[in-house]
């Protein structure tokens, strides 16, 4: 599904990238796993906060889905923010693990409310005024916008530590673009919203049903689904692991060095963060390129990169050298925003629009309970052995369980 014309950017469409802008401005982001290790939480803990996050996400996954196209997606996506928003005050007001659990599940229930649901809006849009083969180009560009609020909201989340000297304040800060984001999706035009009348429902929900079915007896969108689900997964348990390795690095570099240890640290995680985020904005507004290049079996050669791209990172990080540890850990990052723009268009190119919410619910639904078991189990084997034989595992062993299973499913590259 190749991308051609040009993209009308009209008023839907700053909104839709407006959406992804305020979204991502995370500012807890570039930070979490420090602050969880701050208050004295082992990696098994922080693994187990995850999971529980992923878990909750899972439980509530189908039915958030199938909401969103029986009784309309507006609602969906503003009741999420509403989650996420509790999440934040929950992590601001309060300390114990037990509010953290709390935590964790509210911003779990968010994630399932909102996951699928914005694709299957702009998917409608496009397909609603013949624009459904510019998908992957369309995504590319909106999900860059999001990127960028993620490089923005790494560098505000910098000097907020820096000034107040507390992890604790970028969460209230994060209160606030979630909140305008909350008003936007209000916004949206009615055509997004997709909510039948009361007497169609029962019908809508059983046609809805019995096409994802259908839908899912397809062993390529199977396949394809699970070589999309898996890499961000993997990404997703792992990614604020990062911020340790970063910590590694910046005790070698020279910059600030009159400031204090945390302070420093702050305002060069901040920019590291910043950098990360503007090379994943180009590479998701570039993934087009990608998508036309003629290379073939895109979904699994880029799973490939991505989980050795994670073993490199792990050995170098157990040798002592942390720039190159980042340097490969950065493309996992690069990797997956250049990699799911092409995936999600593959899937809307396979899948009804009719069904398409529910179904990337259900790729979201996968994914998360790849997530929840690759975070617990890090957390269990960084504790025993540390982040760099946590990494090395993970990447070798999900690696070899690729190859294999591609090697069985698909004998003729075996």
């Amino acid at each position: 599904m190749v991308s051609s014309g040009k993209l009308r950017r009209n008023k839907q469409y700053y909104k839709f990238c407006v959406y992804g802008f305020l979204k991502n401005l995370q500012f807890y982001e570039a930070f979490l796993i420090l602050f969880l290790m701050e208050k004295g939480l082992s990696f098994t803990a922080i693994g187990t906060l995850y999971a529980v996050r992923e878990i909750s996400t899972n439980i509530l996954e189908v039915p958030s889905g199938l909401a969103a196209d029986v009784l309309g997606r507006k609602k969906t996506l503003a009741v999420s923010f509403l989650s996420y928003i509790s999440s934040f005050l929950i992590f601001y007001f309060y300390t114990s693990y037990s509010f953290f659990l709390l935590a964790f599940f509210f911003y779990g229930a968010g994630e399932a409310l909102r996951s699928g649901t914005h694709k299957g809006m702009i998917a409608d849009y496009l397909t609603s005024r013949g624009m459904k083969n510019q998908m992957v180009d369309y995504y590319g560009h909106t999900r860059s916008w999001s990127q960028m609020g993620l490089a923005l909201s790494s560098l505000i989340a910098g000097f907020i530590v820096f000034y107040t000297g507390r992890y604790d304040q970028i969460f209230l800060f994060s209160t606030f673009p979630f909140l305008a984001d909350f008003l936007l999706i209000l916004s949206y035009p009615k055509e997004l919203d997709r909510s039948p009348g009361k007497s169609s429902r029962r019908a809508r929900l059983k046609g809805v049903l019995k096409e994802s079915f259908n839908v899912l007896k397809s062993g390529r969108i199977l396949k394809l689904l699970n070589n999309s689900a898996l890499h961000t997964a993997y990404l997703k348990a792992m990614k604020d692991y990062i911020q340790p390795m970063m910590v590694s690095l910046i005790l070698f570099l020279p910059l600030f060095a009159g400031r204090g240890g945390e302070d420093r640290s702050a305002l060069l995680i901040g920019f590291l963060y910043f950098l990360i985020f503007i090379l994943t904005s180009l590479a998701s507004k570039n993934s087009y390129r990608l998508e036309k290049s003629g290379i073939k079996n895109i979904p699994f050669l880029t799973l490939l990169c991505g989980l050795t791209a994670g073993l490199l990172s792990g050995f170098f990080y157990s040798i002592h050298i942390p720039s190159l540890a980042v340097f490969f850990f950065i493309l996992i990052y690069v990797n997956e925003n250049m990699r799911k723009p092409v995936l999600t268009g593959a899937i809307s190119a396979a899948v009804d629009n009719a069904v398409l919410t529910s179904i990337l619910s259900l790729q979201s639904q996968l994914k998360t309970l790849m997530t929840a078991f690759i975070a617990f189990l890090f957390g269990v084997i960084a504790d025993h052995g540390g982040i760099a034989l946590a990494l090395i595992s993970i990447s070798a062993g999900f690696l070899l369980l690729t190859l294999l299973l591609n090697a069985f499913s698909d004998p003729e590259r075996s």
